[in-house]
């Protein structure tokens, strides 16, 4: 669900974590949508609009997702918490910083999903021997609400409640215990492997949240904050403070990993300080051969700053200064177009050649040259046997305050393998085999070893617009 104040879902889905020796974790990914023919675009726009062990072990984590059903445009994973452990289903999301599970008692609650069809379960922290509070005098709950928490007594748990911007919400108290993952320990290996986690104990949903049609058991946040799940697997020596996913367009699912990715390598751009977001700074915009004539204050504005990176937005939003002349370039490359609307937003024709020698690449530069190519095929949605237009005005999202955001989601970020390198501040983008592997550094031994794609939704078994947060007291006993 989101940040703190621009929240995207991660469009990926992970299913188990596996961790080796190396700082490395890896998640299978699967996105929801399936395959391209399965997606609906007006589904794919109101996603959009309503939405963000061992020392240094890798973590491979496995997604799924079809969205064949709600087309939320969500991708998942799945997670093992408690002793003993019992399996639940999260969505992902880069842009929030707390991982929350529906627990016994939550009210209302979704009480089943029409997600790959999946069981709804809720967590009871007292049938897990590993659950502890969290007091809300700790550490955690202090970097939670940036401060001691006011009225906090000695026999109170730290508790929270989240806005987002559509009007949905999550409240409950924070709990500590364990999770399992899949530890990288070889080529396409994987041990089991553990860490203590303080997440949310959901006991009441509002808006969307509440709702059966793309529910899951909770949230999983994989914000750059101290108190997310990447962030605190750090903190204790599992991990690097690094992931990365590729996910896969054609099949579904794909890769997830925290850990050091060496192979490919990847060329980097540098991240916007202190930014909410995975901030980049764009400096160019070529439509086939032409570069579009775009001051350069444009890529500076909107929230926090440059252009976010996020796989949990469905599709692509410019600024009108970019949309209009790209979108103009586009149509204006074939003759005789016959464009017409599409759930009154989506801009459809009629095509029956190649789209791929017919209509022009799009290719964003950005800081320290790198480039990101965005072929027709990418941009082009078949839908209704009928080419529609995935690129989107920011404006479409109606705020004022993002009517000049730059997000790049699934459009442009599928079928590419993006790093989120937090240690040097750094993120790495290129085309790339979602359904192939990566290699992940081994920090003990040295050694690189294979990760591979995984699609949660062939086993068997939002994009949200500001978020605010604050703590709240409850008296608990075990």
């Amino acid at each position: 669900m989101g940040i703190r104040k621009l929240v995207f879902f991660f469009v990926l889905v992970f299913s188990s974590v596996f961790v080796d020796g190396e700082g490395r974790g890896v998640f299978k990914v699967k996105h929801k949508f399936g395959s391209e023919a399965d997606r609906s675009l007006k589904e794919l726009t109101v996603h959009d609009k309503n939405r963000h062990g061992r020392l240094l072990a890798a973590i491979d984590i496995p997604l799924g997702g079809d969205g064949k059903a709600t087309g939320t445009g969500l991708y998942y994973t799945k997670l093992a918490i408690g002793s003993p452990p019992k399996d639940y289903f999260f969505h992902v999301d880069t842009g929030s910083d707390i991982l929350w599970i529906n627990c016994v008692g939550c009210s209302p609650c979704a009480t089943f999903t029409d997600i790959d069809h999946l069981t709804l379960k809720l967590y009871d922290p007292k049938l897990s021997s590993t659950t502890e509070l969290v007091p809300c005098n700790g550490g955690f709950c202090t970097e939670f609400s940036k401060g001691p928490s006011p009225g906090c007594s000695s026999n109170d748990v730290c508790g929270y409640v989240l806005h987002y911007g559509d009007g949905s919400g999550s409240a409950g108290y924070f709990v500590q215990d364990v999770i399992r993952f899949d530890q990288v320990t070889g080529n396409l290996q994987t041990s089991i492997g553990n860490a203590s986690i303080s997440f949310g104990c959901g006991m009441e949903q509002t808006g969307k949240l509440a709702l059966s049609i793309g529910a899951l058991d909770g949230l999983i946040g994989f914000g750059a904050s101290n108190t997310s799940i990447l962030s605190q697997l750090a903190s204790s020596g599992k991990t690097k403070k690094k992931f990365a996913h590729c996910l896969d367009g054609k099949n579904g699912g794909g890769i997830f990993v925290i850990g050091d990715v060496v192979k490919p390598i990847l060329k980097t751009t540098p991240l916007v300080p202190n930014a909410a977001h995975y901030n980049v700074n764009m400096e160019s915009v070529r439509v086939g051969d032409i570069f579009l004539d775009i001051p350069k204050e444009i890529f500076q504005d909107g929230y926090g700053k440059g252009t976010i990176i996020d796989s949990g937005t469905t599709l692509a939003y410019l600024s009108g200064e970019i949309f209009d002349p790209l979108r103009r370039i586009i149509l204006t490359s074939q003759a005789n177009l016959n464009v017409h609307l599409v759930d009154d937003i989506l801009e459809c024709f009629k095509f029956d050649k190649s789209i791929d020698d017919s209509f022009p690449t799009v290719t964003f530069g950005f800081q320290n040259s790198l480039e990101l190519k965005v072929y027709p095929h990418d941009y082009l949605i078949l839908y209704e046997n009928e080419w529609c237009i995935g690129w989107q005005d920011s404006g479409n999202l109606g705020s004022n305050a993002v009517d000049e955001l730059i997000i790049l989601g699934d459009l442009v970020l599928t079928n590419k393998l993006v790093l989120y390198d937090l240690e040097n501040q750094v993120l790495g983008l290129s085309d790339y085999n979602c359904s192939s592997t990566i290699g992940l550094k081994d920090e003990v031994s040295g050694a690189v070893n294979q990760v591979g794609s995984h699609d949660l939704s062939s086993s068997p078994s939002r994009n949200q617009m500001g978020v605010s947060c604050s703590t709240a007291h409850y008296h608990m006993n075990f």
